[in-house]
């Protein structure tokens, strides 16, 4: 099985776990989140153990005891993105499983399980046309201030949306055309999703045009821009505007 294989395989089996859970109906609210986390984790971490031994492993619900700063492979995951999402019964909340090497992320699985939906990052799928108006995702609870200031600048129309990574494959899928985060997020937050778009041609980085770097020893990448390459330049620019204002 590739390197991919297994982190779309993982991805969905996770994810199955997770509706299983939650179809269960023991939870709910806070309690089913934290279940849920808890019950993803302990498989993917369990399994990428056994499947990939000798690769580092990065989770958000793990201890980081900074091993894997010693390997150039490094699985980064995050069992559940969207916890709050995924306890009050919606569908936009995810799975990821990334593959860093040597701090690029070069493979990775998005798992929509409301959805039914793996995107991954052997099986890029098409860009959608370019819509008359751009559509941005933001937070559904807490928009940035950033986010709204290019979004005016852009007159781009914003859609609330839950997770990072329902957000991020949102662009993905052709549902929305940017999606800008600046609140502060760590690595399993977006390298899974950053995978899935760079391999889909979509632009990938840093708020200020920066590579994307995983693996650090401060796993803090606060900010993150997924949207179309052609578009790139005009949102950094607004950005930057965005900033000094």
């Amino acid at each position: 099985m590739t390197d991919a294989e297994l982190a779309a395989h993982l991805a969905e089996v996770a994810g199955r776990i997770l509706m299983d859970e939650r179809a269960a109906g023991r939870l709910n609210g806070k309690e089913l989140g934290q279940a849920g986390d808890l019950a993803a984790n302990r498989f993917l971490v369990e399994a990428l153990r056994e499947q990939r031994s000798e690769d580092g492993l990065l989770s958000e619900e793990e201890a980081d005891d900074q091993a894997r700063l010693a390997h150039r492979r490094v699985w980064v995951i995050d069992p559940l993105d969207g916890t709050r999402e995924y306890g009050e019964g919606r569908s936009d909340w995810a799975v990821h499983v990334a593959l860093a090497i040597e701090g690029a992320p070069v493979v990775g699985a998005v798992a929509l399980p409301a959805l039914d939906l793996v995107l991954r990052t052997d099986q890029p799928v098409p860009l959608a046309p370019v819509p008359e108006k751009l559509r941005m995702v933001v937070s559904r609870t807490r928009p940035a201030r950033e986010a709204v200031l290019v979004a005016e600048a852009l007159n781009a129309e914003l859609v609330p949306m839950g997770s990072a990574g329902a957000k991020a494959m949102a662009v993905v899928r052709g549902e929305a055309d940017i999606y800008l985060h600046t609140g502060g997020q760590r690595e399993w937050d977006s390298c899974a999703p950053a995978a899935v778009a760079l391999a889909c041609g979509l632009h990938a980085s840093r708020i200020d045009g920066s590579p994307l770097v995983y693996n650090n020893a401060d796993t803090s990448i606060p900010d993150l821009l997924i949207c179309r390459k052609d578009q790139a330049a005009a949102v950094l620019a607004a950005i930057k505007e965005a900033a000094a204002a």
